[in-house]
């Protein structure tokens, strides 16, 4: 009964036409979103996907201010340094310039401020006259609710729909209504404060006469409610304004924080700070970072783990949520639906309409290769950095299961690689992190077939068991640690014989179904040096490739190089440059001690950061050459913010710095620090560890770093390895 829209049977999103507005304004709280134009505005129009999202379904899909029946004039608007509030000036154009009732432009200043709270959006107008004589005016904002299904906005296409429910009018309410095919009653709440002159199904009029220098105040709250779902607390503009602040100040507070000598620096590193705070949802297991806006607000296993990973020696707290969720939603049977197995951790998890019904597999979708393996490095990496053995303790049998997983279920075949193939036509067809229909590929640009082995998710599968035997020896199975090392130390060998391609100097992309090497030089392998995987010789030949002309474009390193047959700058996945993806590159290279490298790729980034909107790094940008005195071309629907990007500038930081911590002892390791270029000093405060909190100052100099301890309060160490 459905029309699924794919490209080559793979989900992906629809760029039917362009953004009406690349500068677009974002807000999320919880598991509620909201994309606004630049005036505060939603309008169904380019690629239509503003609107107010609660749970995956659009509540609000229009919503515009009008003045005397027109769009006001754009004078400014802004998000708040802590994304907690968005605020829009307008002005009324020349209004009846040829009657009775002329209001010359500029006349009136209509300031809009927007924020997000408890499942719902609370907005304070201002209008202020200042002109020299009264002015009478209605003041308009018309309203439409298509209660669509966030894969509908993204391009899927249905062939039934449920039921728009009759609106209900009250003096100062509008409640529009939806009952979907899965009997869920979905409904939008718009309540106003003063009531309307006059309200409608679609629009509510405001009549003003204002008197010079006098203003008028309306509060608009649109309310986001599904059946089934606690009702939110009914609040007003103030109170849910000072909530919020409160809130994100809170999170904001409970990290470590960085200040340097570069301004534009500072900017970034407050904006991504900020995204991740926004991203983070709190639910029962503990805080997890939504992957991003609009398209993945929603748990995903790959990022949340990859985010935690970036941000842990930041905020280590992310890194426990994201461990306790992914360990409570663990696969523990057979569902081929979903690619679920015993032990397999979740790739995504959906709750909008389309997901109940199962007309797209998300409600619960395990088809991703390397979270299981990545949820295991990721409890050996919490663990280095906080200590924490019981938490652990509690995640042990998961640990176990996933490697379980790994092992039974991930090699297929049993050749001591792990791989992956669908098990039905509606899940994706890759399950790497590069998931395009497209993204593994032959020289000659023929697709790779399944089952499909992944270059760097066997370097993820080696890091996990390395990790995982740490983990044993300390819980007390001395034989189970001896078997993961053994077991890791034989698929180093044998990744290295069988991936390594010397016709193209660098690891092969994959190994395709029949065992042969999609010999494309890729992004890829420099995963493998993230993991620990590649020989130092290897490691060597990929660092120099990857930071080639063929490579770096000079804002970054792409995805694949120019030089190869399906390279496009514009791809998803086949020559753009992903953010997240250079940060973990740039770790990989400093772990082998191409720091000089990873400074690069470092300071690439660091000026593409310079031509974002609101210093805010996207999931991806084009991957075209640097040219002088134009900035990085944009991905049309790129997600902003994404989770993932907004961390890699702690990743990167720290890979410079070779920072490290044993909290055993207690210590803060710098092994050979580095600063890049643009930054002089960097000052890091309330770094803890262990029940201690340091404050340092590091300084740059020509060949090293000098680190001052400003403050320490508890019991732990500064260890610089020269």
């Amino acid at each position: 009964m459905v029309e699924k829209i794919r490209l080559g049977e793979q989900w992906y999103i629809l760029a039917t036409s362009s953004p009406a507005d690349e500068r677009k304004r974002v807000l999320k709280h919880n598991d509620t979103f909201a994309l606004f134009d630049r005036f505060g505005d939603i309008q169904p129009i380019g690629l239509a996907e503003e609107g107010i999202y609660h749970g995956d379904t659009r509540f609000l899909s229009q919503q515009e201010l009008l003045i005397e029946g027109v769009r006001p004039m754009f004078l400014n608007s802004t998000v708040k340094d802590d994304n907690g509030l968005l605020t829009a000036e307008l002005m009324n154009p020349d209004l009846h310039p040829e009657g009775r009732n002329h209001i010359p432009s500029g006349t009136l200043h209509i300031f809009r401020g927007k924020l997000l709270s408890n499942n719902a959006c609370y907005e304070h107008i201002r209008i202020v006259n200042y002109g020299l004589q009264s002015v009478e005016a209605t003041l308009s904002m018309e309203f439409g609710s298509d209660y669509a299904d966030i894969f509908e906005v993204r391009g899927f296409k249905r062939l039934r729909r449920g039921n728009s429910l009759p609106p209900q009018l009250a003096a100062r309410e509008l409640v529009l209504g939806y009952r979907g095919l899965d009997q869920a009653v979905r409904k939008t709440r718009i309540t106003f404060d003063p009531a309307p002159s006059k309200l409608s199904s679609g629009r509510a009029d405001f009549k003003l006469n204002l008197p010079p220098k006098d203003e008028a105040h309306i509060y608009v709250t649109v309310g986001c409610e599904k059946e089934g779902e606690a009702a939110a607390e009914k609040t007003d503009y103030f109170s849910a304004f000072t909530h919020v602040n409160t809130t994100f100040g809170r999170r904001l507070e409970n990290r470590c924080k960085i200040v340097t000598s570069d301004t534009h620096f500072n900017t970034w590193i407050a904006r991504s700070t900020a995204d991740l705070v926004m991203l983070t949802t709190t639910l029962p297991e503990g805080p997890y970072p939504y992957a991003g806006l609009p398209w993945y607000s929603t748990t995903f296993g790959r990022d949340g783990i990859l985010t935690a990973y970036q941000c842990l020696w930041i905020d280590p707290s992310l890194a426990r949520g994201v461990l306790a969720f992914l360990a409570a939603t663990q696969a523990t049977g057979h569902d081929p639906a979903r690619d679920a197995e015993p032990g397999k951790i979740l790739h995504e998890a959906r709750r909008g309409e389309l997901a109940a019904l199962d007309e797209i597999p998300f409600r619960c979708y395990y088809g991703t290769v390397d979270a299981s393996p990545l949820f295991v490095s990721l409890a050996g990496a919490y663990y280095e950095r906080t200590g924490d053995l019981e938490f652990i303790s509690g995640i042990w049998d998961n640990i176990r299961n996933a490697l379980h997983w790994i092992d039974r279920y991930g090699d297929r075949d049993g050749d001591g690689f792990v791989e992956y193939a669908r098990y039905s036509d509606t899940g994706l067809t890759h399950q790497g992190w590069k998931d395009s229909h497209d993204s593994v590929f032959h020289r000659d640009g023929r697709l790779a077939e399944a089952p499909i082995a992944l270059c760097e998710v066997q370097g993820y599968v080696y890091q996990a068991k390395l990790q995982a035997a740490r983990l044993a020896r300390l819980l007390g199975e001395p034989r189970l640690a001896q078997e993961l090392t053994d077991a890791a130390h034989v698929l180093k060998t044998r990744f290295n014989a069988k991936f390594w391609c010397e016709e193209i100097g660098t690891y092969a992309l994959a190994l395709d179904g029949e065992k042969k090497q999609c010999a494309v030089p890729s992004s890829n392998a420099g995963h493998a040096l993230w993991s620990g995987i590649a020989t130092p010789e290897h490691a060597a030949q990929v660092a120099n490739q990857l930071l080639s002309d063929n490579f770096f474009c000079g804002w970054g390193i792409r995805t694949i190089p120019c030089s190869e047959v399906r390279y496009n700058p514009m791809a998803y996945h086949n020559g753009s440059v992903w953010p997240h993806d250079n940060a973990i590159i740039a770790d990989g290279m400093a772990r082998y001690g191409f720091t000089d490298q990873a400074m690069t790729i470092f300071s690439g980034l660091s000026d593409a950061i310079l031509y974002m909107d609101q210093r805010r790094m996207p999931e991806l940008f084009c991957g075209f050459s640097k040219r002088p005195d134009e900035g990085p071309t944009m991905y049309p629907v790129a997600c902003s913010p994404q989770a993932w990007a907004a961390a890699s500038v702690f990743y990167m930081l720290q890979a410079c710095l070779g920072l490290s911590f044993d909290p055993d002892k207690p210590e803060i390791r710098f092994r050979h620090p580095r600063l890049p270029p643009f930054l002089d000093k960097v000052e890091i405060r309330d770094l803890s560890i262990n029940g201690a909190t340091i404050d340092l100052l590091l300084q740059r100099y020509p060949h090293n770093v000098g680190i001052n301890i400003m403050r320490k309060e508890g019991k732990a160490e500064v260890v610089t390895i020269a």
